[in-house]
């Protein structure tokens, strides 16, 4: 906060600030008893008709009284990771959207609109990297008819929580109604530390194309041609399982970067380090083909998930929301 030399709290904010990282602290509640005090930290999405909506690096949205702000200043862009490989938004974003190929795209502007037959929200749903070229409001429009014409409900994909993220995109899209469906984190890590973990791997079958039991175990499949066509997609992909499907695992190689998912283990074999095993043969698949640095998605309601993550070293680069179409 904002603190003079004679010890009072100042508002140095205002609503030329919207687009910038800022720190408030407000007050709340009301009564004979003492001020209770509130800060938040974020972007500051909107400042209109007296109230602030500040967007947090979680992508959840704040929204302020004026006559509640009792400091406020602008403040620098979140820092670079402390651990993990170094990577901008449009790196990691550019990177996990090859991972993850779509069955067809089409630009708008520097949006790109993917469609794959509804199989994953990833591949259905528009990468909005930059300026759609037209007034959004016309821009979401296309977007709408464009999925609807595929009998696809219309999805954005957009992130927060890092420098040059689009909360002002997602506080857009909420304020027209769209809805965030899920959320999830990208986290990024080294990769020799997951190699080089201490895992029985001599049972973990790599292959280049998942196997009938591999896609039993994903689960998420109703039509299994379409699934393979999909899921071999990428610059060099490997398919991890475990006595015949017990635990999976998917691995995408691109450059420097190799990107796990589908990491997924029979319920009563949890616990025993069978996730472990699949991730650290596919990391010592990719380090041989000469990738250094590691990420994954991992929803924010899979506690057991960024437990494991957390423990392999693992840290939260940005997070991305897909925001569905208002019906």
């Amino acid at each position: 906060m904002e603190i003079t030399a004679g010890g009072l709290l100042e508002i140095r904010i205002t609503p030329a600030d919207v687009g910038k990282r800022v720190s408030v602290r407000r007050v709340e509640g009301g009564g004979s008893g003492a001020p209770v005090f509130a800060d938040a930290v974020g972007v500051l999405t909107s400042w209109n008709r007296g109230v602030l909506t500040i967007t947090r690096k979680d992508g959840v949205s704040v929204h302020i009284p004026e006559s509640s702000l009792v400091a406020g200043k602008v403040v620098p862009p979140a820092p670079a990771r402390r651990r993990g490989p170094a990577a901008s938004f449009e790196e990691l974003a550019r990177v996990t959207a090859r991972a993850w190929l779509p069955l067809e795209s089409e630009p708008l502007g520097e949006w790109t609109l993917r469609a794959a037959a509804g199989f994953t929200r990833r591949a259905n749903s528009v990468l909005p990297l930059g300026d759609p070229g037209i007034p959004l409001d016309e821009a979401l429009a296309r977007v709408t008819s464009w999925y609807a014409e595929r009998d696809l409900p219309a999805y954005v994909q957009a992130a927060t929580g890092a420098a040059g993220t689009q909360e002002l995109l997602c506080a857009e899209l909420e304020r027209r109604g769209w809805v965030n469906e899920v959320s999830a984190e990208v986290r990024v890590g080294g990769l020799a530390p997951v190699g080089d973990l201490d895992a029985d791997v001599a049972a973990v079958r790599l292959a280049r194309e998942p196997d009938e039991g591999w896609l039993a175990r994903y689960g998420r499949v109703r039509d299994p041609e379409l699934a393979r066509r999909m899921l071999v997609e990428g610059p060099s992909v490997w398919f991890a399982s475990l006595d015949g499907g017990r635990a999976i695992g998917r691995c995408v190689v691109d450059g420097r970067w190799a990107g796990f998912a589908a990491v997924t283990v029979a319920p009563e074999d949890r616990r025993r380090g069978l996730a472990t095993a699949v991730m650290t043969a596919l990391a010592r698949r990719a380090l041989e083909e000469g990738a250094s640095a590691a990420w994954l998605q991992v929803e924010t309601d899979n506690p057991a998930a960024r437990a494991l993550y957390d423990g392999m070293g693992f840290a939260t680069h940005h997070s991305y929301h897909h925001f569905r179409a208002a019906a």
